[in-house]
């Protein structure tokens, strides 16, 4: 009596080839593209307006703060502003080198989540070789069992190792068309986040720029950083803001009316 279903069909006919390996393969494939829905979504990697709360936040708080808050984002612009940002060099770095560092991180956080896609790659490209060979294997047992009974095989017999090679090209293909193509699907979301995520990080290094001296400047407004110093090593660098644009080595102008002016360090300009 012929057993017609699915298990016995798509499952048992296949033999040990298709529940110990092509089986778990489909498992492991369908957890990951789960996660990988999970995981690269526009709101979790490039949350909207994510370079204006960063921004937003320099403006109002210091730069450890700033930097803190980056820490515990987990979005592609956060994780890359942070290690941009935190490195030890910060207060003696330009912008050029800031922006480096902000690009390595993007293609650090971008290369993990490719790695994590091509796992379905890997799946899509191996499980049509292992139904080819279960198909070489069942073709194989089929000739040697026409080999045996020469040429008049009993139909159940020679039927049983024909299924097993249709049925392990089915789950071959059956694993590897969703996998391919859910991995060519990762791949350009991935590609245009993280193309979003670089403009995100150019717009807020753009806006957020580090002065030689260790400060935050956004615009006109400048948060002084612990490294800035309070004096001043010579008369040049003593001049005041109001008096910046005036020609190297010439005197500074009196800061207080009726009296002879006095640089930052407290001491006396000669005029």
């Amino acid at each position: 009596m012929l057993k017609d279903t699915f298990l016995d069909q798509f499952v048992i006919a296949g033999g040990g080839i298709v529940y110990y390996v092509l089986i778990p393969m489909s498992v492991i494939a369908i957890y990951r593209i789960i996660e990988l829905c999970c995981l690269i979504r526009r709101k979790r990697l490039v949350p909207p307006g994510i370079g204006n709360d960063i921004v937003s936040h320099g403006r109002k708080f210091a730069p450890a703060r700033l930097i803190s808050r980056l820490a515990k984002g987990n979005d592609l612009v956060s994780r890359a502003l942070y290690r941009a940002l935190s490195q030890p060099s910060r207060d003696n770095a330009d912008k050029r080198h800031i922006e480096h560092i902000a690009v390595e991180g993007l293609h650090d956080s971008a290369m993990r989540l490719f790695r994590r896609a091509e796992l379905c790659n890997i799946i899509g490209n191996v499980a049509p070789m292992v139904g080819l060979f279960g198909t070489v294997y069942g073709m194989i047992q089929a000739f040697s069992l026409l080999g045996i009974s020469g040429g008049q095989p009993r139909p159940d017999e020679l039927a049983a190792r024909i299924s097993v090679a249709l049925v392990t090209t089915f789950w071959g293909l059956l694993i590897a068309i969703p996998s391919l193509t859910f991995h060519g699907i990762f791949r350009t979301r991935i590609e245009t986040l993280v193309s979003e995520a670089a403009l995100e990080i150019e717009t807020v290094l753009y806006q957020l720029k580090l002065l030689d001296r260790g400060a935050w400047t956004f615009g006109t407004a400048v948060l002084p950083t612990t490294a800035q110093t309070t004096k001043y090593p010579d008369h040049r660098n003593a001049r005041s803001a109001a008096s910046q644009n005036e020609p190297l080595g010439e005197p500074t102008a009196t800061l207080a009316t009726g009296g002879k002016g006095r640089d930052p360090g407290h001491r006396r300009i000669i005029n």
